[in-house]
């Protein structure tokens, strides 16, 4: 019982410490109170069953990616699925395009939910449990942008060379400013996304929801209109979960 008491403390301080995902071992055997020799002993132990991950640069201590396998068993036994899935297919059938929604893991995002349209003659395909690097894409830029400065730089500084940084930061910057991401032929070569982050009722980022569609003769008025109802269900869907604005 004590072993198990004790890695759940662990777990706990990883989980609040939202805003820096990553601690030392130091610093976890300052939090959790325990030497850290018995803190090495808990990690290890810890680490083979995947319940945290050690970054191997800063040899710092994070939450292991089993948590969202889990969260992903649950997926559909749980509300958020009732939650978010009808305005993800009331998005779908308004803007007859593929809709998304991602979340964030480390420096990727995982694509957890998409929504086909019936109507749209040219998909843009993206599989269920794709991860896309973490600098890519338009869900990710809208969920970097509003992540806590510090877990935006880490991911940042670690995919990104140093002379391309202060350009993506400008991009980042002006995602923000203007409420969602945009993303022309990153991926795929004639193709783009919009998207909004997804927030929850601590104001932390959940997710994303975007909408993935062929460039070829995309007018600004149909951008416009993608970008709008993007934002209006990216809105709703941060209200169900809790969110109340800044």
């Amino acid at each position: 019982m004590q072993s198990i008491d004790r890695a759940m403390n662990v777990i706990k301080v990883l989980v609040s410490n939202s805003s820096e995902n990553w601690l030392s071992i130091t610093e976890l055997s300052q939090e959790c109170d325990l030497p850290v020799s018995s803190m090495h002993r808990l990690l290890k132990a810890m680490s083979l069953h995947g319940l945290i991950q050690q970054d191997g640069q800063s040899k710092q201590y994070g939450l292991g990616n089993i948590w969202l396998e889990y969260g992903l068993r649950m997926y559909d036994k749980m509300d958020y699925i009732s939650q978010i899935r009808p305005e993800l297919e009331r998005l779908m059938n308004k803007v007859e395009e593929s809709v998304y929604l991602s979340q964030p893991i480390g420096m990727e995002s995982l694509v957890i939910e998409r929504i086909d349209s019936e109507k749209s003659q040219i998909r843009v395909y993206d599989q269920l449990g794709s991860r896309v690097p973490m600098h890519i894409g338009a869900a990710n830029k809208a969920m970097l942008a509003y992540m806590p400065y510090n877990q935006t730089k880490k991911i940042v500084d670690a995919l990104l060379p140093t002379k391309e940084r202060a350009a993506f930061w400008d991009i980042l910057q002006e995602t923000k400013t203007q409420g969602h991401g945009i993303s022309h032929s990153e991926r795929t070569e004639g193709t783009c996304s919009v998207a909004v982050p997804i927030l929850n009722h601590f104001g932390e980022v959940h997710g994303a929801v975007s909408i993935g569609f062929v460039s070829f003769n995309l007018t600004d008025e149909r951008l416009d209109f993608l970008i709008k109802n993007v934002m209006e269900t990216g809105n709703r869907v941060s209200a169900k979960l809790g969110y109340r604005g800044p």
